[in-house]
Parts: C-alpha cells; sequence; structure tokens
C-alpha cells in the first residue's frame, strides 16, 4: 500500500499559532482532557477564525463526553466538529477529518438521519473520493434505505469497479432482494479483497447462505473462513449475536438442559395444546401467518405466535387461553427476550433452506402434535430426527438446521424457545432482546 501522506491541518494563519496549538494538543494526547479542552477554548476566544483550535476543541470535547460518558459534552462536539466546516480556509484534510468524526459521533448517539446529512455533505463537498460514497452508503443501511444505498454502491463501482468494500456491500444488498445468484460473484471478491471494512461476520454468513442456496458445496469454505476468523463459534453454529463460553451442542435432553418440569408440563397437556392450536387453524380469518423470514425454498409453513421478545401477545392468548396460562408459570420461556413461544404449521411438499438462528442464547423445544407417519424430518448439524406427537425435541437453532414435509398430510408443531440454561440471571435480564 501506498504511505499515507500526513493530512494538512493548518492553513496559513494556524501556522503562526503552531507552537500554543501544539502545547494544547500535547496535553490531550497525555489524556489531560479537562486542561486540554481549556486550553483549546482559550484558543478559540483569542482566534476565533482558526480551524485548528476549533477541532482540538472539537477532540477535547469528544474525548471528555467518553471520560464522562455524557451524550450531552457528545452532542457539544457534534456541534463543535460542525463549526469547523463553516470557518474560512479550512484546509481540506481538516474538513475531511472532522465531518467524518462528526456522522461516526453522530451514529454512536443513534442520530441516523443526523449523520446522513453530515455524510452528503462529505460527498458533495469530495466527490472524487468514493470512500465517502462508501460511507453514505453504510448510513442509508442504518436506517433500512437499501435502496438508496444502493445507488451510491453502483455509483462506487462505475467509478471505482474494483473497490471491495462496495462489492460486499452491494452484494449484501441484492441477496436481501433476494438475488441469490446475482450477489454471490459481488460478496465473494469483496471479501477476497481483504479490504478494511470487509471482514464482517455478515458478509460470510450470506455469502455461505448464498453458495447453500445455489446448492454449492463451496458455501462450507466459506464458513471455515468465517469460522478462522473468529466470526462464527464453529462452521456449524454461525449465529452473530453471542454470549461467549456457552455449552454448544445442536441436540439436548431435557435433563441437560435442567427444565425438565417444563418439558413435563408440555408433554402431559400436549393434547389440550394441540386442540386449541387446532380450532384456531379450523377459524376461517386465519391467524397463522406465513413464515416471513425467506427460509423457505418452497411450500406453505405459517406460524401463530403467543409470545414474542419475552413480550406476550394477549390478542393471540384469547384463542387460546388454557395453554398460555399453563406457559405462564414457566419464565425461563416466557421471559425469553431471544425468543418465541408459537404454534407452527407445515403443509405438504415444503423444504426449509439450511439456516441459522441469530443467536446462542436460546434453545428451540419442539412439542409434536400432529404429526404424519412419514416424509417428515429435520437436521440440526449432521443429525436427522423426527418428531412425536406428544413429545419434545430440543435443539440449538444456532446450529445450521433444515427442515423437509414430504408427509401426506400437514405437519403441526409446539415452539417453546428458553434461555441458554447457562446464562446467569443478571444476563436474562440485560441481554438486549432479539
Amino acid at each position: 500500500a501506498k504511505k499515507k501522506k500526513k493530512p494538512k491541518l493548518l492553513n496559513k494563519f494556524d501556522k503562526t499559532i503552531k507552537s500554543e496549538l501544539d502545547a494544547a494538543e500535547k496535553l490531550r494526547k497525555k489524556g489531560k482532557v479537562e486542561e486540554a479542552l481549556r486550553a483549546f477554548e482559550t484558543l478559540v476566544s483569542q482566534y476565533p477564525q482558526s480551524p485548528r483550535a476549533r477541532y482540538g476543541k472539537a477532540q477535547s470535547e469528544d474525548d471528555l463526553a467518553e471520560k464522562m460518558r455524557s451524550n450531552e459534552m457528545l452532542q457539544k462536539a457534534i456541534n463543535t466538529y460542525d463549526e469547523v466546516v463553516s470557518l474560512p480556509n479550512v484546509p481540506s484534510d481538516l474538513i475531511k477529518l472532522s465531518l467524518k468524526r462528526e456522522a461516526d459521533r453522530q451514529q454512536f448517539l443513534g442520530r441516523m438521519r443526523g449523520s446522513l446529512v453530515t455524510l452528503q455533505k462529505l460527498v458533495q463537498l469530495f466527490p472524487s473520493d468514493t470512500s465517502f460514497k462508501n460511507d453514505l452508503g453504510v448510513g442509508y443501511l442504518l436506517i433500512g434505505d437499501n435502496s438508496n444505498a444502493k445507488k451510491v454502491y453502483e455509483e462506487v463501482l462505475s467509478l471505482a469497479p474494483n473497490d471491495g468494500f462496495a462489492k460486499v456491500h452491494y452484494g449484501f444488498i441484492l441477496k436481501a432482494e433476494n438475488k441469490i445468484a446475482e450477489s454471490i460473484p459481488y460478496l465473494k471478491e469483496g471479501l477476497e479483497s481483504g479490504e478494511p471494512g470487509t471482514n464482517d461476520g455478515r458478509f460470510y454468513f450470506h455469502l455461505g447462505d448464498a453458495l447453500q442456496r445455489m446448492g454449492d458445496k463451496e458455501a462450507y469454505k466459506w464458513y471455515e473462513l468465517g469460522y478462522q476468523r473468529g466470526h462464527f463459534a464453529s462452521v456449524w453454529q454461525r449465529s452473530l449475536y453471542n454470549v461467549k463460553g456457552l455449552k454448544a451442542q445442536p441436540w439436548w435432553t431435557a435433563r441437560e438442559t435442567g427444565y425438565t418440569e417444563l418439558v413435563k408440563s408440555l408433554e402431559k397437556n400436549w393434547k389440550l395444546i394441540r386442540d386449541e392450536g387446532l380450532a384456531v387453524m379450523d377459524k376461517k380469518r386465519s391467524l397463522f401467518l406465513p413464515e416471513d423470514e425467506n427460509l423457505r425454498e418452497k411450500g406453505d409453513w405459517s406460524q401463530f405466535t403467543l409470545w414474542q421478545q419475552g413480550r406476550k401477545n394477549e390478542n393471540a392468548c384469547k384463542s387460546v387461553p388454557k395453554t398460555c396460562t399453563l406457559l405462564e408459570k414457566f419464565p425461563e420461556a416466557t421471559g425469553c427476550r431471544r425468543g418465541q413461544i408459537k404454534y407452527s404449521v407445515m403443509h405438504p411438499g415444503t423444504h426449509v433452506w439450511p439456516h441459522t438462528g441469530p443467536t446462542n442464547c436460546r434453545l428451540r423445544m419442539h412439542l409434536g402434535l400432529v404429526i404424519p407417519k412419514e416424509g417428515c424430518r429435520i437436521r440440526c448439524a449432521q443429525e436427522n430426527r423426527t418428531w412425536e406427537e406428544g413429545k419434545v425435541l430440543i435443539f440449538d437453532d444456532s446450529f445450521e438446521h433444515e427442515v423437509w414435509q414430504d408427509a401426506e398430510n400437514y405437519r403441526l408443531i409446539f415452539i417453546v424457545d428458553v434461555w441458554h440454561p447457562e446464562l446467569t440471571a443478571q444476563q436474562r435480564r440485560t441481554l438486549p432482546a432479539i
């Protein structure tokens, strides 16, 4: 790589007060944050037109915000970075540094729209610098605006056809649009570029998934690489929202989970749970909603959700009151903010792609309710199992799993997610919901 030139941060005027600026900066570098801020504030009041003094003030406020963990102070820093740019004769390197940091801090505060405005300013000021366009694309992705992100990356790739960062992000967007075959070369070439910002677990995850859907065994080469680079717990366990060190195995017994009371209760009351579920299925206004995560190759698969992210759906529970009452006794399930409790009906001719759940913090129980004699099976990692009516299967859905339904009739199961048994009470309270 070419040696990075040192950015030019001083204009003509700032060169005349260089020693004062250096003295203040020295304090900041030494971690004397409050003193540095006072020094830069003094310089700003003496030389209001000095871009470098203003930038030093912004950096000191930024450092202090970190030290105090203060969002208010961080907002000050954001405002000061913004002021730098409006001064006369600001060196372009200083404009770039100020606006880039401003956008980054806005994102940190969750001010996604504000950061977009800042990134758009950068792109307008420096139209030939593709790295700012790349950042703008990420800004759009962060607010879920994929179509504008896509336009930005198309622009980058027309200017710089080999930009690896733009390639992985463009591939990521194509994959989200279900353009599976098209996404592969972009994801692959982007990852192969090794450029900064490309080594991200999501890209290995989606490239492998796209290859699997195309029936290409090369998927596992990328999963292996993702594992080696620390993105996945193993080639088979590829969730991205994990707690390190939790026991990891595809299939579990009730005893291993410690949730034997819950399993007993589900198995003892399976007919009641089944009958309430069937009554809902028979109603004309279908409460069952089609699976919406794009996991099916083909077929008909729908779900009726009672708890989601640890929140009870009161309306749904009115239709299956006894089942919900039964579950209320088991906070490991109803309080599992990284899971769901739901009925799942799958009709003949359905195949669910190999896929991986989002987190290793839960285990998934399947209670068989209506199970055809043959034609239904589930694979988790390298082992196939089948359901039985009135029996609970337990697996860790952060491992790759796949489902086939080739029976004569529908299959109905009841799904109960529970916290991974090794999570502490503290973790169960504080882990963000998924």
